[in-house]
């Protein structure tokens, strides 16, 4: 099982992102909250197999319906789809 791998930084509560590892925005998404020092874990949903990436891809439905990438999740409540300054920023209170 491939684990989410976390990104060390102030603690804005539980924020995930969904991501490709071909996807620009999704790169781009983690690059900002990276640089906006928060703390957050990420997967690669591309790199996915068998039941693992089905268990996955129905977790990212949940939230995003149109399955797109980047998706981001803040404290299991907000969602953010794409790369989205402004509201990231807003909804990691940084």
């Amino acid at each position: 099982m491939t684990e989410m791998q976390h990104v060390p930084g102030v603690d804005r509560g539980k924020v995930i992102l969904y991501a490709l590892s071909t996807c620009g925005w999704c790169a781009n998404t983690k690059k900002f909250l990276t640089d906006l020092g928060v703390g957050f874990s990420y997967i690669y949903v591309d790199l996915l197999t068998g039941e693992e990436r089905d268990r996955v891809v129905r977790e990212v439905e949940r939230w995003n319906p149109r399955l797109s990438f980047p998706t981001l999740v803040v404290n299991d409540a907000q969602v953010i789809v794409g790369f989205q300054e402004e509201e990231i920023r807003e909804a990691v209170d940084a």
